[in-house]
């Protein structure tokens, strides 16, 4: 087993999690699975409606190095158009009026996601994303992802490279000098779809708890998104070096990524 790294940062983001073809186009508040898998799938060149359980033993773990501020959109299409050139029906007609969503993004987030799988799996998947068959997007085909994009190609254990070697796109808090212990650590929220290894001193604390079966989705999105997964959220400890001035932050992240390409 082995993994590979992603950061998912650009202007807008949005995973839409319980909103298909609703006037209310929401957004979870962070990467979800399905959106990654359906990423990966675009990168492979699979079509619409071709099996995906290739997928089915991928781990995600995602690192929050910034939320994001939720936006919504008000968003029109087809006004002002003859009803031949509205928005088309599911039965083959026209809706003859403007079609009206709002839409939920998350501005100026950043994620990095580590992707665990089977060597070959690794392999295969990295490939694609270096050489895309469709070209990634956060979530929707508007909001393109910032460079760079594939961090790392193989990484032996991705869990713990979040933790102490990929640079954290946010600017380290100021260290408390009362508090020793902590002065070269700091909080990070972290999501793992399994129990989420234990900290160095001792259990982490949970923040939540998500199980998605209590979730108010239908039963396909359901199957399709989560396969009944519990997603984990958990603040565990980052070295302080990881963080630090914005206008560094593009160079040291070029760095670690050519770190591999060097070795």
């Amino acid at each position: 087993m082995s993994g590979l790294l992603l950061r998912l940062a650009g202007p807008l983001q949005s995973w839409g999690e319980r909103s298909a073809f609703t006037p209310v186009r929401d957004t979870a508040p962070f990467p979800t699975r399905s959106a990654l898998i359906g990423m990966f799938a675009a990168a492979e060149g699979i079509g619409r409606g071709q099996s995906l359980d290739r997928y089915q033993d991928l781990q995600f773990t995602v690192r929050v190095d910034r939320p994001g501020v939720r936006l919504v959109d008000y968003h029109t299409a087809g006004g002002g158009f003859p009803k031949d050139r509205t928005a088309a029906t599911s039965g083959g007609s026209n809706k003859g009026a403007a079609v009206i969503t709002r839409r939920h993004y998350l501005s100026d987030a950043v994620f990095v996601v580590a992707v665990t799988a089977a060597d070959e799996t690794i392999e295969r998947l990295a490939d694609a994303l270096s050489r895309p068959h469709w070209a990634p997007y956060l979530g929707r085909r508007s909001c393109l992802p910032d460079e760079p994009f594939l961090l790392r190609r193989h990484v032996d254990d991705p869990e713990e490279e979040l933790r102490t070697r990929v640079p954290l796109s946010r600017t380290a808090p100021p260290a408390n000098n009362g508090d020793r212990q902590e002065a070269g650590t700091i909080p990070v929220e972290f999501l793992f779809e399994q129990p989420p290894p234990p900290s160095s001193g001792g259990e982490p604390a949970p923040v939540d708890v998500i199980d998605v079966n209590d979730a108010p989705v239908s039963f396909a999105q359901h199957a399709r998104s989560h396969t009944g997964r519990r997603i984990h959220r958990t603040r565990l400890p980052v070295p302080r070096s990881l963080a630090g001035p914005h206008h560094t932050l593009m160079q040291r992240l070029i760095d670690y990524a050519d770190l591999e390409e060097s070795a």
